[in-house]
């Protein structure tokens, strides 16, 4: 029987090989992460969340600024109320595709990426694979530039609001109160086509500007109008770099198409040409 002491030193060296086995299991699977993909991913979707969250309540507050403030007729802002819940639902339609397009693309890197080819020696590419690729690479282009696009029209209610703030920041000033003329000061929302001409008042001037001034909704929708903009402009970044992702995954499928070609021609050749050595022999042995 062995003592004791030598079998604890006999389980060590099985030990350590299994930690040092799940270690490099670790490591592994950590290699196989596309990394790249992930971090735009998390980019996307905190874009993404940014503005549709900030987006829909700053369209909130400013209708009701414009309600409280600037159009007493409800048949004045009618259109403009219809038009904001539909650009609201609209955000609801953007978050829940930019959630599943995010998951979808991620995947993609998972199973594209050169971590996880190694991982899978027997990966091989087929042609449905290469065009699904493809496709996302102009599904991603098409949608960077449309958000494009929403990044310009995201940063007009900034343009707005920042033009009313500044008037605020002249009605405040020491110059402004030493003169006698601080009803001359107005902020006209009609000017910028939100309402129609004929809306009552349609334009706030003097005290009546110094109080939408110093209400909560209007500092609060200006942060939030400036917030959505700047996650959409994340959200741009994000689709620049899945396209990125994507086209470089997408010349690696099909170099190692072309590569998984040309290593079966060449198994095809030492196949042939071992037949042939082995048809050799045979006639050898035979005239022998």
């Amino acid at each position: 029987m062995k003592p004791a002491m030598e079998t604890a030193v006999e389980e060590n060296p099985e030990q350590s090989q299994e930690k040092k086995g799940c270690f490099e299991c670790c490591i592994k699977c950590l290699g196989g992460v596309p990394y790249a993909s992930l971090v735009a991913t998390i980019l996307c979707f905190s874009g993404v969340s940014l503005f549709c969250g900030c987006g829909h309540v700053a369209l909130t507050g400013t209708v009701s600024i414009l309600e409280n403030h600037f159009s007493k007729t409800v048949s004045d802002h009618a259109l403009l109320t219809e038009v904001v819940q539909l650009m609201q639902y609209i955000i609801y339609g953007i978050a829940s595709f930019f959630f599943l397009y995010g998951i979808i693309l991620l995947a993609e890197g998972f199973y594209t990426t050169s971590a996880v080819k190694e991982l899978h020696s027997e990966f091989k590419t087929t042609a449905c694979g290469r065009c699904i690729s493809g496709m996302f690479v102009f599904l991603t282009y098409v949608l960077g530039v449309a958000w494009l696009g929403v990044f310009g029209f995201s940063a007009v209610p900034v343009f707005l609001f920042y033009n009313m703030w500044s008037t605020c920041q002249v009605l405040n000033s020491p110059m402004a109160n030493m003169t006698s003329s601080i009803e001359s000061i107005c902020v006209d929302v009609r000017q910028y086509g939100i309402i129609p001409w004929n809306a009552a008042p349609g334009k706030a001037c003097g005290a009546v500007l110094g109080e939408i001034c110093n209400t909560s909704e209007f500092y609060l929708s200006y942060h939030l109008y400036i917030v959505a903009c700047a996650g959409a402009g994340a959200t741009v970044i994000a689709l620049i770099h899945f396209l990125m992702i994507l086209s470089a995954n997408w010349a690696y499928l099909k170099d190692a198409s072309h590569m998984h070609v040309y290593q079966d021609i060449k198994m095809k050749e030492e196949q042939e040409l071992q037949d042939i050595q082995s048809r050799s022999k045979e006639q050898l042995s035979s005239y022998t």
